[in-house]
């Protein structure tokens, strides 16, 4: 009884000391918050009073806020009054405008019409591709800035402008009566079904609603005679995990948790649940990653993964688990702060950095060896950081170094490719259905010649890493020696634009190819005709069309006893 005395009186020692300790931690935790917040106050009183010069307070205040944000984490962001209709338009998809992607062109230095989205009233005035922009209203908007002429189209709803443009195809300048309405981005830009019954949707963009979308498409193939779907998340940076839910809830049961929620604070955790009965929960699912497929796509192709319901195809994705939440601030501010992390169905958070915060903050990756094992539902080994890692990995094409000087904007002073698309789409009125336009061999042979003359230039990496490597041998004192060496590597990589044009040939023609669709059949038709190119949508429905295949994939290598 006495050594029960004696242990009891300790424990109530050790806790009270704990109790005392974490008391006067809090305390100090506290104070020093309180110290530097007066601290801060009383600098930008004596800067703003006693400063040899006058003080923007917007900005320095502002300038401030934003730094000690960087040493956060990049989704942690202050939005002044002027910046919410950012955030707005993040979350929503919805501005006020004239629904078109506008360019700067370099050649002539000016803004142009790059692509008038369907349906909307820039294609509805008859804004074309290559339209120069001259004035809105009275405003010249000669030699401004994407920027500068996109803030000037953008309005509010319902109101009226004249536009002022010059088309290059005839050469004359054109005056459109155009009023501005709500733009709502599609969420669902293209869906369709394909041969052999394989589904395809796009969703490109977690925003309010586009669940609804996917469910309405979802049903409208299947009316059609859907067999199996492929669901393409490549490039959807996510946005409203309410959304992600929703879809997930389409082919898996009620009552299932998908995501729960983490922070520090207690209202930060949640679980969140399908709530509704499922659409189905049989069709065979590839869903499409790559490493631009983040957050709410990630609790997407994440939870149908752990739920066995989907065979995950493409690259890794992005590795966002952190969840922000909008916070009202005084004089119609924003700040969208990360309160949590999520964890998908398996328990796992596929958070891919962590964000250091002392000596002003740095990231640090999870490398794999660091990961830990989770289980899917039916016993599948699946790993934690570093986002979805997909049950098969197939790279896609990688982008020659020539195209991707033709097709940046800014790379290219030349613009060589947007002028000989620009004068095809003025001599050819109509096109073959997007499904199967390709440009021919003959419009490529006359685009060849139409780079080579307008002396295109454009760095080529192997010399970049030629140059390198003659630096590093003079500094190693090998060169003299390897000289005769590097003289004949230099003659064999000497710049010849026309063997690079013919080497990339085919990737050249599909890049032709989708800006021309683009023109014609606007986004969705770019998107359907890209298919007949994609690799990871080819194996996706190879994998598709051997139901032995695709159910071995979801099968646990082993027994797992849970």
């Amino acid at each position: 009884m006495k050594k029960l005395f004696i242990v009891f009186c300790l424990w109530i020692l050790a806790f009270g000391s704990a109790a005392v300790a974490q008391n006067n931690s809090d305390k100090d935790h506290n104070f020093k918050v309180a110290k530097n917040l007066e601290t801060f106050s009383a600098i930008y009183k004596y800067l703003d009073l006693m400063y040899v010069d006058t003080l923007n307070a917007d900005e320095v205040v502002g300038n401030g806020i934003n730094y000690m944000l960087h040493s956060l984490d990049p989704y942690t962001v202050y939005y002044p009054e002027d910046k919410v209709k950012d955030l707005d338009l993040m979350i929503s998809g919805k501005y006020a405008g004239i629904g078109a992607v506008i360019r700067y062109n370099f050649a002539i230095k000016n803004t142009i019409i790059d692509q008038p989205y369907e349906n909307m009233p820039a294609s509805e005035a008859g804004l074309k591709k290559g339209d120069i922009i001259l004035a809105i209203g009275d405003s010249s908007m000669v030699g401004k800035d994407v920027s500068y002429v996109s803030n000037r189209l953008r309005g509010d709803a319902g109101s009226r402008f004249v536009l002022t443009i010059k088309r290059p195809s005839t050469g004359k300048k054109m005056k459109f009566k155009i009023t501005r309405r709500s733009i709502q981005l599609p969420a669902v830009p293209y869906y369709g079904l394909q041969d052999d019954g394989v589904g395809y949707l796009n969703l490109n963009s977690f925003t309010t609603d586009c669940s609804k979308d996917v469910r309405r498409a979802f049903l409208d193939m299947k009316k059609q005679g859907m067999k199996s779907l492929v669901l393409d998340l490549r490039n959807n940076g996510g946005g409203s995990l309410q959304e992600a839910i929703n879809i997930v809830n389409m082919f898996v049961p009620k009552g299932i948790t998908l995501v729960k929620t983490i922070g520090k604070i207690e209202r930060a955790n949640k679980e969140y649940k399908t709530t509704v009965e499922p659409i189905d929960t049989v069709m065979p699912i590839v869903v499409l990653v790559n490493d631009e497929t983040a957050s709410a796509s990630e609790i997407t192709s994440g939870s149908l993964q752990d739920l066995d319901r989907a065979v995950i195809l493409g690259t890794r994705t992005y590795g966002k688990g952190l969840v922000q939440v909008s916070m009202d601030l005084p004089y119609n501010a924003n700040l969208k702060l990360t309160t949590s992390k999520y964890y998908i169905p398996s328990g796992r958070c596929i958070q891919a950095i962590n964000y250091k915060h002392s000596n002003g903050g740095y990231t640090e990756h999870v490398p794999d060896s660091l990961t830990h094992v989770f289980y899917t539902a039916d016993g599948r080994e699946v790993r934690d950081g570093g986002g979805i890692k997909p049950d098969i990995e197939v790279q896609p094409d990688s982008l020659p170094n020539i195209a991707f000087y033709l097709t940046s904007s800014g790379r290219d002073s030349s613009e060589v490719m947007l002028n000989w698309e620009l004068k095809y789409l003025s001599t050819h009125p109509t096109i073959a259905p997007a499904k199967n336009f390709v440009i021919s061999d003959a419009d490529y042979a006359d685009f060849k010649q139409a780079v080579l003359k307008s002396g295109f230039k454009y760095d080529r990496e192997s010399k970049k890493y030629l140059e390198g490597l003659v630096k590093l041998a003079r500094f190693e004192g090998y060169y003299d020696d390897a000289k005769p060496e590097f003289d004949a590597l230099e003659k064999k990589l000497n710049h010849n634009i026309a063997k690079d044009l013919d080497y990339n040939k085919q990737t050249l023609k599909q890049l032709l190819t989708s800006d021309l669709v683009s023109a014609y059949y606007y986004q969705r038709g770019s998107m359907e005709n890209s298919l007949q190119f994609d690799k990871q949508w080819k194996r996706a429905v190879e994998l598709l069309k051997d139901p032995t295949a695709y159910k071995k994939i979801l099968q646990p290598s082993v027994d797992i006893k849970k």
